[in-house]
């Protein structure tokens, strides 16, 4: 299909299904998506990209859900601090919803293999969360992420990011959780098109995302080396503010321990902690939400002034950490 024919959604869904976006970020800086797609299908010797049919594909791929690009007035703006790394679309369950869920988003995260105290951890997080009107984020993971997920539709819809197309929950028996998060007025996100599987390479730029489309990272438990420190990891290199729960010196925390020492994280022990942190980059809309549910009974603990300074000095730690 010529390029001039080709609409930009389709062209950026058919480059996203085949490339990444370091791939042909140099490419889209002089010719357009449709362009560039039209270029790498006459350079692909081997024929498979003149095979693919973006407009069809994409049609198809969003019966399932939606390809935003970054024309879209739903697309959430802190998906430019990725800069070279920012996706070409983002598929979305709940596309509509998303500027609301991604005003004052928070990631709750951690083990996936946790203890019954760690789940609760999770959850009286989660769960404080969002009964003062932030977005709990996380991965649908077992463990942690999930019962972040679970506590806050207690409350509010939620966000779910995954490490795979939208037409199947990751893991595959989160499926009834996925559909609750969709059908309470939640939204789920991926980098990759309905019918992508799950690997190391989805799993990291999951994590990426992730944290991209938060402002803070609260990290409940993490081994060192996990998927959970990963996203950990991502949160400092966007610089995005980072909390964990201080370790307790058992070896399942001990990433928790290994940023607390280097100093890149700030500790926080509590739910409450949390939320007097929290309290000076609450969205608007977060604070709406929050004094709606106050004059309902909820009864608000007052933010301490000091914790928020430190905080921001945790969100600038990359002059310090460079």
């Amino acid at each position: 299909m010529p390029s001039s024919a080709l609409s930009e959604r389709a062209a950026r869904a058919a480059l996203s299904a085949n490339f990444t976006p370091e791939q042909i970020t140099a490419d889209l800086a002089q010719h357009s998506p449709a362009e560039v797609w039209e270029q790498r299908v006459r350079r692909d010797n081997t024929g498979r990209l003149a095979q693919y049919r973006p407009e069809g594909e994409l049609a198809n791929d969003q019966l399932t859900c939606r390809f935003l690009i970054p024309c879209d007035p739903r697309r959430p703006a802190r998906l430019s601090d990725l800069g070279a790394l920012a996706p070409l679309g983002l598929w979305v369950r709940g596309h509509d919803r998303l500027p609301a869920l991604t005003a004052s988003t928070i990631v709750v995260t951690g083990n996936r293999a946790a203890g019954s105290q760690t789940i609760a951890r999770a959850r009286e997080f989660a769960g404080a969360l969002a009964e003062t009107g932030h977005t709990v984020a996380a991965s649908l993971a077992y463990g942690v992420d999930a019962a972040a997920h679970e506590a806050a539709l207690l409350t509010e819809p939620t966000l779910a990011v995954l490490p795979r197309g939208l037409d199947q929950a990751h893991p595959h028996s989160h499926a009834p959780l996925l559909r609750s998060i969709t059908g309470d007025g939640g939204a789920a996100v991926s980098l990759y098109r309905p019918g992508t599987v799950p690997s190391g390479a989805t799993l990291k730029a999951s994590a990426r995302l992730l944290v991209a489309l938060a402002h803070t990272v609260i990290l409940i438990e993490a081994l060192d080396h996990s998927q959970a420190l990963r996203t950990a990891e991502a949160a400092i290199a966007l610089n995005r503010s980072l909390l964990a729960v201080p370790s307790d010196g058992a070896t399942r925390s001990d990433g928790d321990a290994r940023l607390l020492d280097e100093r890149l994280t700030l500790p926080c022990p509590t739910a409450a902690r949390a939320l007097e942190l929290l309290w000076s980059h609450a969205h608007p809309a977060a604070r709406a939400r929050y004094a709606l549910r106050s004059r309902h009974g909820f009864q608000e603990q007052g933010p301490r002034c000091d914790h928020l300074h430190h905080l921001e000095r945790v969100r600038r730690r990359d002059h310090s950490h460079p």
